[in-house]
Order: structure tokens, then C-alpha cells, then sequence
């Protein structure tokens, strides 16, 4: 696997590969995989990686429950906290729960209330992957949601490469560096031979070009 100075350099080529604009750009990540079928291995990577660095403009958070649990995601400053009653209203409209699910980065939800977000907002969490993380009474949601506003998702459904955000264009080169390396480590558990399944990594910002680095 490439070193942190390795994927610090080609951090750097990435920007570097992007023109200047007006608006801060997201510094996406991209590994191609080797060695791999994915019709036949199980690739169906879903992890939340939280990143040392976050990106200047955090993950929105959506909780969904009600009671101690709701007041304490509305004191975490949750992005939006759905009860129950809420909740119903989603069960009549596609179009609005597919909204919600574009909407929001991750998920939180009472415990109690999993069995009903499954049927009312199953069909529009699950294809994106966004099924709620569960909240037992008593854990600790501020914390939770305080957390998930550092993290990313990183998905790739049966194919031979896996995209994730690794920050932005305010990062330092290093900063990006440690970052690509939580993504690639949390997709190489998911591997048959860890990061030997790893055959490139490339860095790219929104509107650029890729720089692209073989794996040895």
C-alpha cells in the first residue's frame, strides 16, 4: 500500500489537476480493485468511515424518534428530528420519503421505532444504503450525532471499484493523506486479501481530472 508521503503527493497532483473556482471542491477517492469477481465475491461495501479531517461542510444527520432521545438530537443540533407522527406522514408520499433520502447523509433512530421506518422509508433509505443506525435508550446520541458529522459513506455494489469523499480542497495535502488512508484501510477489511485486492488509487477533485497511482 502506498505510503502517507505517497498519498500526500498524490493528493497534491489532484488538486493540482483541478481548475480554481469560486466554491470549496469535494476531494473524492477512487480504488480499483484486482483479483476479484465481483459476481461472485460479496462485494457489497457499505461502511461509514469517519474521517480524521472532516470536510468544511459537515454530514447532515436526521434522527428519528421521539421523547428523551428526540430532545437530546434536538440539543446535539441534529439536522432535522423526525417523531413518530412524522414519521406517518412519509408512509402516503414516495416522492417525499425519496427527498428525505437524498436530503440527508446518515441516519439515527430509536430502537423502538425500526420495525415501522423499514416499512414507511425502506424503499427509499435502502437502495442508497442509508438504513438508520439504531439508537438504544440510553446511548449516547449526542456523541452519535456529533460524530457522524465527521463521517463518509463508502459503497460499492457488486463492481470493481469504490468511490468515497476524502474531504476537500481546504485540506492539507497530509490532512487528505490520513483521510484517504481511513477509507482505504475500512474497505480492505471488507476484502478477500485485504489491500492486496487493491490494484490503483486515484484523487480527483469534483471538477477535475484524476491523478492516478498503481498499487504495488
Amino acid at each position: 500500500m502506498l505510503s502517507t508521503q505517497q498519498l500526500a503527493e498524490l493528493a497534491k497532483k489532484g488538486k493540482d489537476q483541478s481548475q480554481e473556482r469560486k466554491f470549496t471542491q469535494s476531494v473524492e477517492v477512487i480504488l480499483t480493485l484486482k483479483e476479484v469477481d465481483p459476481k461472485k465475491t460479496d462485494l457489497n461495501i457499505n461502511e461509514i468511515v469517519y474521517l480524521p479531517h472532516p470536510a468544511t461542510k459537515k454530514a447532515r444527520v436526521c434522527f428519528i424518534g421521539s421523547g428523551d432521545l428526540a430532545l437530546r438530537a434536538k440539543t446535539a443540533k441534529a439536522d432535522l428530528v423526525i417523531d413518530p407522527s412524522q414519521l406517518e406522514g412519509y408512509a402516503g408520499s414516495k416522492k417525499d420519503a425519496k427527498k428525505l433520502a437524498r436530503s440527508y447523509d446518515f441516519f439515527l433512530a430509536d430502537t423502538a421505532l425500526m420495525p415501522r421506518i423499514g416499512k414507511v422509508l425502506g424503499q427509499a433509505l435502502g437502495p442508497k444504503g442509508k438504513i438508520p443506525t439504531p439508537v438504544p435508550p440510553n446511548a449516547p446520541v449526542e456523541a452519535m450525532i456529533n460524530r457522524m458529522r465527521t463521517a463518509v459513506r463508502v459503497r460499492s455494489r457488486g463492481s470493481l471499484g469504490v468511490m468515497a469523499k476524502a474531504g476537500d480542497s481546504t485540506l492539507s495535502e497530509p490532512q487528505l493523506a490520513e483521510n484517504i488512508q481511513a477509507v482505504v484501510a475500512a474497505v480492505s477489511k471488507k476484502l478477500p486479501n485485504g489491500d492486496k485486492n487493491v490494484k490503483t488509487l486515484m484523487v480527483k477533485t469534483a471538477m477535475g481530472k484524476p491523478a492516478k497511482q498503481a498499487v504495488d
